[in-house]
């Protein structure tokens, strides 16, 4: 069984933090804090104080420009997804993509479209690799 790095899991607000930086690239506080601003009411220290958060559990990274820190995701979404579906694998399904996925079939979690795109995208990448 492989481990993945495990963080704490993200809250709402803190998604939502992360969704601001992945979906438009470096932003300084102030520029999350409007983003955030036009959904929640928060002050911007509380931005500030959680955007250092996400960087010390290894969710964020930040640069100095002009004496303002510039944060920018530690990872793409979609590799922070992998890893979160990997932990569930390893604890929850014995490791079974085939279980997870069985499960997810037979919840009705996808829907039969969601089902037939993920298996177009599935053939594409195992065409790509016997090639």
């Amino acid at each position: 069984m492989r481990s993945a790095q495990v963080r704490p899991p993200l809250t709402e607000l803190e998604s939502e933090l992360m969704r601001a930086v992945w979906d438009h690239g470096p932003c300084s506080v102030e520029q999350v804090h409007q983003i955030i601003s036009r959904t929640r009411s928060l002050k911007e220290g509380s931005t500030r104080t959680l955007l250092g958060r996400l960087e010390q559990r290894g969710y964020l990274k930040h640069q100095v420009k002009d004496r303002a820190y510039i944060y920018s995701a530690a990872e793409p979404a979609r590799s922070l997804a992998a890893k979160a579906v990997r932990q569930i694998l390893d604890r929850l399904c014995q490791g079974s993509v085939e279980e997870l996925m069985s499960g997810l079939v037979k919840s009705k979690v996808l829907s039969n479209a969601e089902m037939n795109q993920l298996e177009r995208f599935v053939r594409e990448r195992k065409g790509k690799r016997t090639k």
